[in-house]
């Protein structure tokens, strides 16, 4: 049966387990929300193997299994404890990203939750962890959980790029905004708008040196390119009910600038928004949110457009 006032968060034991139910607790306080919390643990999958039938086999893996449900009832009586409704499952199946996309696909929660370690280089180079694929595939909000604790009143970071490059689309952008009011709301935090462009000054330099004596008007084209970016920034701003004082716009490569910014201001959360493409496409180009996970030390909330989710709604 659909849930749709649920928290489905994704429980594993050698990924800051406390840390999870820490950040569960504070979503489902701040969004009247249940929890649907769940054990990722495939330790029994082996013992299915056509290879390994038998008696003992069977025994053993039926052992395991009672483990794991009630270790994730022993979890679940924490967040019990603050007066939430818990429900509990394992998920034994590999991949974890398929087996947590139709999970959520037949609960249908507000958002999923789930910690992040780090990804080493290989990992992100072929694309075959679990949040990188969560991130292109889970079609609901999903609240990656790296910092300890999210202080009183914090500041909520809204990524956008109302310049629409990459082919996003400018309602994307909508989206993350109203995410990012949605958690402030709830906070009783502030959402600031952050756009980072990058400067063509760089490129024209280069392109000086080549065509001596022909000089381009480098500094020129820079200004008003910043000046279009930022017209569309306060635009967006305007359009979303954030105020100018909160609205900001730097220039640089967005996979540096970003986490950086998140870090010097103390943000408690940055919104991103995550495109759907699919081949070479997808495997050379990537996505922001990809590239940058990685280096957040704060809280990671992916949307998308056509999530099955109205942020409107989260504190109903």
């Amino acid at each position: 049966m659909a849930d749709k006032s649920s928290i489905l968060a994704i429980l594993e034991l050698d990924c800051f387990p406390d840390l999870l139910l820490k950040r569960t607790a504070w979503l489902a306080n701040g969004f009247n929300l249940n929890v649907h919390l769940v054990l990722f643990e495939p330790g029994s999958g082996a013992l299915l193997s056509r290879y390994t039938v038998s008696t003992e086999a069977d025994t053993l893996r039926k052992d395991l299994e009672r483990i794991q449900e009630e270790l994730v009832e022993q979890y679940a009586a924490d967040l019990r404890s603050d007066g939430l409704e818990v429900t509990t499952s394992v998920l034994r199946e590999r991949p974890l990203a398929d087996s947590v996309v139709q999970l959520a696909l037949d609960m249908e929660p507000k958002v999923v939750a789930k910690c992040v370690r780090y990804h080493n280089q290989a990992e992100r180079s072929t694309f075959v962890d679990s949040d990188w694929q969560l991130t292109r595939n889970c079609p609901y909000p999903l609240w990656f959980v790296k910092a300890e604790e999210i202080p009183e009143k914090p500041l909520i970071v809204a990524a956008v790029d109302p310049s629409h490059a990459h082919d996003k689309p400018a309602a994307l952008d909508y989206e993350i905004v109203r995410a990012a009011n949605a958690v402030a709301e709830a906070a009783g935090g502030q959402t600031h708008l952050l756009h980072v462009y990058e400067r063509i000054a760089g490129i024209g330099a280069a392109a000086n040196r080549e065509l001596k004596p022909v000089k381009l008007p480098v500094d020129e084209i820079d200004a008003r390119v910043g000046g279009k970016h930022r017209e569309a920034l306060d635009a967006l701003a305007e359009a979303t009910g954030v105020p100018a004082d909160r609205v900001h716009q730097l220039p640089g490569r967005t996979e540096e600038i970003l986490p950086a910014y998140t870090r010097s201001e103390g943000a408690a959360v940055v919104v991103m928004g995550a495109l759907a493409r699919w081949g070479l496409k997808r495997m050379v180009i990537g996505s922001t949110a990809e590239r940058t996970i990685d280096h957040f030390a704060c809280d990671v909330l992916i949307v998308r457009l056509g999530d099955r989710q109205i942020y409107d709604d989260w504190k109903e």
